[in-house]
């Protein structure tokens, strides 16, 4: 546990954006799931009405710093690279 009056501070803040991030992680995550699970089940129509809600989960968790830019990209590319394979 921290000593210094800054480091406490530092640790209730560190504790505050822990929050935010696992939040735009997990909806980056399920968002994902989701349009996997529908490419799966070969459902690509319903998978292409959800990109637009799984590239803005994405390009948040990016904006925030949850992942990097080029992860960000990487992850939207691969995703509609199957629904295209799978049409």
């Amino acid at each position: 546990m921290p000593i210094i009056k800054s480091a406490k501070k530092a640790l209730r803040g560190s504790k505050r954006k822990q929050v935010f991030n696992i939040r735009r992680t997990k909806a980056m995550k399920d968002a994902v799931k989701e349009v996997k699970k529908l490419i799966s089940e070969k459902k690509t129509s319903e998978a292409e009405k959800l990109l637009p809600k799984m590239y803005q989960a994405i390009d948040k968790a990016a904006k925030r710093g949850v992942i990097k830019k080029n992860t960000a990209d990487r992850k939207k590319s691969r995703l509609v690279k199957m629904i295209k394979k799978t049409k």
